[in-house]
């Protein structure tokens, strides 16, 4: 059953990051990509397990990436591992464009008992041999990993973190983790943009909102349930009409739901928060284009046998965004919002708009406006830490 993902939307540099450091000296060329060098990328599953297996990603990749010396250790902190805990995986050749499931492994190592585990994060190392060319990434994992210097092929076989010097809040070549679990544990997907994927929560913190439900899930004893996160910054639910070049949101909604959805293992519920991007000047979509796209693809959700949750869109009025925060761009949103309300789109919805929205201003409230990583004012789109505590409380709700 899948407990972690971070959805591939395209190669290095495209897309949104935060907090993201001067990469040129780990990557002083995009498209050579990693050279002869080693990563440490750090994973945090939803529920554990004595056995894993990881889903590598070539997909937007432009030759054949080449993985050595690649193991699974508990993460210690910054770039180290747990000493004793690295276990050994099969080297792995993708093709550009692939992706691929490495064989399972079982992990003696660990504590027996999951609840010891709940909270702790994997790394996954490996080295390139030769040049990776563009990386396949998720720009925005809200989270650090780590990347030796070009020309560093011993890093990823050492516990330590020394061979380690460079940082990245993205996560590369590695999609999505599986783990071996008891009859009845489900996958819960949240499929989304920038509002489940983290912008202004806390880098590090683990507090989007996906964070937040899981640990109210674990704290209700719901051991049975892992929230994995399929969201990304500026994706849309149809994708733009007219995108010139890569578009750093990745791939529409509707055109990564085998990928980003269907084909994870033991999935039996999506939420599906979207649709601000699509109203914004980037999209210029009405409410009714995106509300049919949705339904025609929760529909196909439905015959696959998953039950498909949604939500109102909290407000964007007056947002600082670029593109968002016109009158034009709430009127889509409260159209499509009224939509939702009617309860034919979803089995079930939750109603973050009256959660997070200012009804007397119309605008997100003053309260959930913030970064939570920069300390720097809202952007008025973006929930803060707090913000995304109540949306989580509010899609709790909803799961009842």
């Amino acid at each position: 059953m899948t407990v972690w993902a971070a959805s591939a939307q395209g190669a290095y540099p495209v897309g949104s990051t935060i907090a993201q450091p001067d990469l040129s000296r780990a990557l002083p060329d995009a498209t050579q990509g990693l050279v002869n060098q080693s990563f440490r990328m750090v994973l945090r599953p939803g529920l554990w397990s004595a056995r894993f297996r990881l889903r590598l990603s070539n997909h937007f990749g432009d030759r054949p990436l080449q993985l050595r010396g690649m193991s699974l250790g508990l993460h210690q902190g910054g770039g180290a591992l747990v000493p004793g805990t690295r276990v050994e995986l099969p080297d792995q050749s993708l093709a550009a464009g692939a992706c691929a499931w490495v064989p399972a492994v079982a992990w003696t190592a660990l504590p027996a008992t999951q609840q010891l585990m709940l909270g702790r994060s994997l790394a996954f190392s490996a080295w390139v041999d030769g040049a990776s060319g563009p990386i396949t990434w998720h720009a925005k994992a809200m989270a650090t990993s780590y990347l030796s210097a070009p020309g560093d092929r011993r890093a990823a076989g050492s516990d330590s973190e020394l061979g380690f010097p460079h940082s990245t809040t993205s996560t590369f070549f590695v999609d999505a983790l599986d783990a071996w679990l008891p009859v009845g544990a489900q996958a819960l997907v949240t499929l989304g943009d920038s509002l489940t994927d983290g912008t202004a929560t806390t880098l590090n913190g683990h507090d989007r909102w996906p964070d937040v439900l899981q640990r109210e899930l674990w704290a209700a004893g719901r051991q049975d349930v892992a929230v994995v996160n399929a969201g990304i910054g500026g994706n849309q639910v149809r994708g733009p009409d007219e995108a010139t070049g890569p578009w750093r949101g990745g791939p529409a909604a509707i055109e990564r739901l085998e990928r980003d959805v269907l084909a994870l293992s033991g999935v039996g519920t999506v939420f599906w928060l979207q649709g601000i991007n699509d109203f914004s000047d980037n999209g210029q979509a009405d409410a009714a284009t995106v509300a049919k796209a949705m339904a025609d693809a929760v529909k196909h959700l439905r015959a696959k046998g998953l039950r498909v949750l949604g939500a109102t869109l909290p407000s964007a009025l007056n947002s600082t965004r670029p593109g968002h925060g016109g009158a034009l761009q709430d009127s889509r949103r409260q159209a499509f919002n009224a939509e939702v309300r009617r309860g034919s789109l979803f089995d079930e919805f939750a109603d973050l708009d009256r959660a997070l929205t200012d009804p007397h201003s119309g605008a997100l409230q003053a309260a959930f406006n913030g970064d939570s990583t920069t300390g720097e004012p809202g952007d008025g789109v973006h929930p803060n830490r707090a913000g995304h505590a109540a949306m989580a409380r509010c899609i709790l709700e909803s799961l009842r």
